[in-house]
């Protein structure tokens, strides 16, 4: 009786990684000799019928839960070529320096409070900022703009005069 059961149980590999629809009964996969081994001669139609019915409902699950993790397979891979467009610095969760995204950046106006080092000045909203350059120009009690340029850059303006000044951020 442990033999039509290891038969069955391979049947049910071999229907598993068959791509049909409709399961053809298991006279019809196994050769003559298969058969007659297994003892399945021995069986009635109505007991074939049940085994089938049972394949096919088993054929069914498997290919459900194959389907879905294929589903969730295909979401992963998604996700990692999705992370893989994204550049180095945003996926250790830098900032990007995008170039077109840059023009869309409103202007920074503010008045300038004070020095805080010779090329870092205080504005009126708590930011410092300091130029990569030496600036030669009186900022304080002036009211400048800062623009966007690309790569994350900026530059100062005084008096409504690009000063090409490249300046940073620091708080």
């Amino acid at each position: 009786m442990k033999t039509p059961l290891f038969i069955v149980a391979l049947l049910l590999t071999a229907v598993l990684g068959s791509a049909q629809e409709i399961f053809p009964g298991l006279k019809s996969v196994l050769s003559a000799a298969e058969w007659k081994r297994a003892g399945l001669d021995r069986l009635s139609p109505d007991e074939l019928g049940v085994i089938d019915a049972a394949l096919i409902r088993h054929h069914s699950g498997a290919t459900a839960h194959l389907q879905t993790e294929l589903a969730i397979a295909r979401q992963a891979v998604t996700t990692v070529a999705v992370e893989q467009k994204k550049g180095l610095l945003q996926r250790f969760g830098l900032p990007v320096f995008d170039d077109s995204d840059w023009r869309n950046l409103p202007p920074l106006k503010a008045r300038v409070v004070k020095w805080e080092t010779a090329n870092r000045f205080l504005l009126d909203n708590g930011q410092v900022w300091e130029g990569f350059e030496p600036i030669t120009y009186e900022l304080v009690g002036k009211d400048i703009e800062i623009q966007a340029r690309p790569h994350g850059q900026f530059t100062l303006i005084v008096d409504g005069v690009n000063t090409t000044l490249r300046v940073m951020r620091l708080r």
